[in-house]
């Protein structure tokens, strides 16, 4: 149809549930990336090789090799593997075909499956980069016993269809919860890439770039954030400094006291509350005695390290 926006492409119409007629893919023909996703080394040379392959297939085929045709992403929530995925499509000049899992998820029996087998039908047919989030609701272990045997089928039709996913097509997908994947569907995947939560260096980046759009002026609070949200992932850091944006805006005051409000104790170790409580004093965001308000760590120490500070 004229809204569909692979129609200039010259494809078939985006394959919809029989039923309630809704669409089982959701198409970002050109993805947008709000800020540029920060990855640790291994995860960005995966993520690099990915692309660089299907920039120059002739190396590889010239050595007898194909392009990565499918790879899957691992890791918690929050890291980024959904951005990975825009990253990748944005990269290649693709568009990004997603699975809606709420419209493929069919309450009919063998629905489900039929679905699944025509997303992944139609994909085959364009040059895009698909993504199968939240893998492990449709790929689980099929010695689950608490599994009925429509999602252990789908397994099955997942199964034929990466067997048969050609080397045109690039594959992807996520899962937060690997360790409930079908043992078959992993060793499909030819290139595994785990997501861990961000360092204390990714976290001072992201913050960096975060900060650069609402507020430079205020990038003296990097250095402490990095150190009090560490363990965190990106989209729990996002959150939180979004929250305290919008309590500054609605009650017009300074950004400041909202953000010394999302140091989290609890998070912390005693060495971490030491590192926090002197750099509030080390950028001058609070005085000794509110950064031991804050932290509970004593003055004295604070002053102690600070003088160790200076006097390297």
């Amino acid at each position: 149809t004229r809204s569909t926006p692979l129609r200039l492409n010259g494809e078939a119409a985006v394959p919809a549930d029989i039923d309630s007629r809704f669409p089982l893919l959701r198409i970002e023909q050109s993805p947008y990336l709000p800020s540029e996703p920060v990855y640790s080394g291994l995860v960005q040379e995966a993520l690099a090789r990915l692309v660089a392959e299907r920039k120059n297939p002739e190396k590889l085929f010239e050595a007898g090799l194909e392009p990565t045709r499918t790879t899957l992403f691992t890791g918690p929530p929050g890291v980024g593997k959904t951005m990975a995925a825009r990253w990748l499509a944005r990269e290649l000049e693709r568009p990004l075909l997603i699975l809606d899992l709420s419209a493929v998820m069919s309450s009919y029996l063998g629905r489900t499956g039929t679905n699944l087998r025509h997303v992944l039908e139609f994909a085959r047919t364009v040059d895009c980069v698909l993504l199968l989030d939240e893998l492990d609701a449709i790929a689980k272990r099929r010695d689950d016993s608490g599994e009925i045997g429509e999602l252990k089928r789908l397994v099955t039709v997942l199964l034929q269809q990466l067997d048969d996913w050609p080397s045109s097509g690039l594959l992807v997908a996520a899962t937060n919860h690997a360790e409930l994947l079908d043992p078959a569907v992993w060793r499909r995947f030819e290139q595994p890439i785990e997501f861990h939560l961000p360092s204390g260096e990714a976290i001072n980046t992201y913050l960096t770039g975060l900060f650069d759009q609402f507020a430079p002026e205020k990038g003296k609070w990097i250095a402490v954030l990095s150190q009090a949200m560490a363990g965190q992932s990106f989209s729990d850091i996002e959150r939180e400094v979004t929250l305290a944006r919008r309590g500054a805006a609605l009650n017009g005051q300074d950004l400041d006291p909202y953000l010394l409000s999302l140091i989290k104790l609890d998070r912390l170790s005693k060495q971490e509350k030491i590192d926090v409580a002197v750099a509030l004093v080390k950028n001058e965001l609070a005085t000794q005695r509110r950064a031991h308000e804050v932290t509970g760590v004593a003055r004295d120490t604070i002053r102690a390290r600070l003088n160790e500070i200076d006097s390297h």
